[in-house]
């Protein structure tokens, strides 16, 4: 039987003391000119530079999909390359459709003889139907998933549109989300069914982890987007591992800043941000 997702996940956090997760964003008008555009080879360097200090990366596939075939390619090659190097890999995708397309993402990222990824980021807004193959492949596989329940961007005009009983809709989807993985629960108390919740946003934060005791929470937003770990704690009260922070931008172009080598600068900035937040998480 394959090890639940939660329970590979607390392992890794308890292993290396981290609930950082790196972000890889290639953008080629920004990596260092001697790279010549090889995203791969940009994105393995990362690796090797925050495998020390992270728990996971994630690849956002967007990036890699502006770049056609060959950006897909490169896509494979980075998540081979970081489970090698010992780190969870979460797909960032945000993939959500009707059932059988979405049984079709499942297989592609979470099943198979070699999955791509450990975790993947999902849509949850159309519904249980649309779920329902990631959480059979949690089942089966030993996946994760992070559905998007409250982005680091504004969102208001649909997450914050008041219900008839007065809660946010994003409330309302993240009590799904809680349901949804009440069966997925490994031995540490941490679900395969985590969610998205944007780190700008921390009154939210504090909220999400009210309403979804056991699911893993990924915040995105600290780095570029301004969020401040220090507003975070909230986050960690389910234990040490019942949230990861991302970290994108602000570590893969670390170098543009201190003029180091990009690795250097990658591995200086996430040791310090695995020390923030170790810190602010009180564990």
């Amino acid at each position: 039987m394959a090890v639940m997702f939660g329970d590979r996940l607390a392992a890794e956090v308890d292993r290396k003391r981290s609930q950082l997760v790196v972000g890889l964003d290639p953008i080629p008008e920004l990596l260092p000119v001697e790279l010549g555009g090889d995203i791969a080879r940009f994105c393995c360097g990362i690796v090797d530079a925050v495998a020390p200090h992270a728990v996971a990366v994630k690849p956002q596939l967007a990036y890699f999909e502006a770049l056609g075939p060959s950006g897909m390619t490169a896509f494979g090659e980075v998540c081979a390359y970081a489970r090698r190097a010992g780190l969870l890999v979460i797909a960032d995708g945000k993939r959500g459709d009707i059932g059988s397309t979405a049984r079709a993402y499942a297989t592609a990222y979470l099943e198979g003889d070699a999955p791509l990824a450990d975790a993947l980021t999902v849509n949850p807004w159309l519904g249980r139907e649309s779920i329902e193959p990631y959480l059979a492949a949690a089942r089966r596989r030993g996946a994760g998933i992070f559905c998007i329940v409250k982005t680091s961007n504004a969102g208001g005009d649909v997450q914050d549109v008041t219900l008839s009983d007065g809660r946010p809709m994003w409330q309302h989807v993240a009590s799904l989300v809680a349901d949804w993985g009440e069966d997925l629960v490994g031995e540490s108390g941490i679900s395969a069914v985590g969610a998205v919740v944007g780190a700008t946003h921390p009154r939210a934060v504090g909220e999400a982890r009210r309403l979804m005791p056991q699911s893993p929470l990924l915040l995105p937003g600290v780095g570029s987007q301004g969020a401040d770990p220090a507003d975070l704690a909230q986050a960690f009260t389910s234990g040490p591992a019942s949230a990861l922070v991302n970290a994108a931008r602000s570590v893969n172009y670390a170098f543009r800043e201190s003029g180091s080598d990009y690795r250097s600068a990658a591995g200086a900035e996430a040791a310090r941000l695995k020390e923030v937040l170790w810190t602010v998480s009180g564990w």
